[in-house]
């Protein structure tokens, strides 16, 4: 995992002074950190010992990983996105951010139920866009099987808005 977070570039200050900033396109940009961390997020939801149906990716970076993953898993990828995004009936939820809400969406077919479900992000910092997208697989009546982060800040310690999921990373920062 040290190789994968040596292909990491940190950027200071950004998006605002006090910010370091965890840049994953110079991991995506090496075919062995991509295919690196694809085989990571495998190994990990495998470790686990469950199967999956579909894996959920969320609109921007989870749409990387998440469908790699899913044919690596032999599953389907269903992605979640911002409102007015995707074409047929949905289903929304609205969670509060630092300063203010999102809303995020999936299709109303999507997932039904006892559909084993996979989540999949870049990045867990505060738990907030992942617990949203639990609530959606649950309102649908779907299963949370697990969710997995290419890297995670334990310092924010956003683990703690996912309770009862099973969650894994790869790559965890301390600061």
């Amino acid at each position: 995992m040290e190789q994968l977070k040596s292909l990491i570039r940190e950027i200071p200050d950004f998006p605002k002074p006090g910010i370091l900033f965890y840049d994953i396109t110079t991991l995506l940009k090496d075919p062995a950190g991509l295919k690196g961390t694809i085989d990571g997020l495998k190994t990990g939801f495998e470790a686990m010992g469950k199967k999956v149906d579909v894996v959920i990716g969320m609109e921007a970076r989870g749409f990387i990983f998440a469908p790699a993953l899913a044919v690596a898993l032999g599953a389907g990828f269903v992605p979640v996105r911002k409102p007015k995004k995707l074409p047929a009936e949905t289903v929304s939820v609205s969670y509060d951010l630092e300063y203010g809400q999102d809303t995020l969406e999936i299709h109303k077919d999507a997932v039904g139920p006892g559909t084993r479900v996979l989540i999949v992000d870049d990045l867990l910092a505060t738990g907030g866009t992942a617990a949203a997208v639990v609530q959606l697989v649950e309102k649908l009546g779907g299963t949370v099987e697990g969710i997995g982060f290419v890297v995670e800040l334990t310092f924010l310690n956003g683990r703690a808005k996912l309770p009862g999921c099973d969650v894994y990373s790869l790559l965890a920062y301390d600061k």
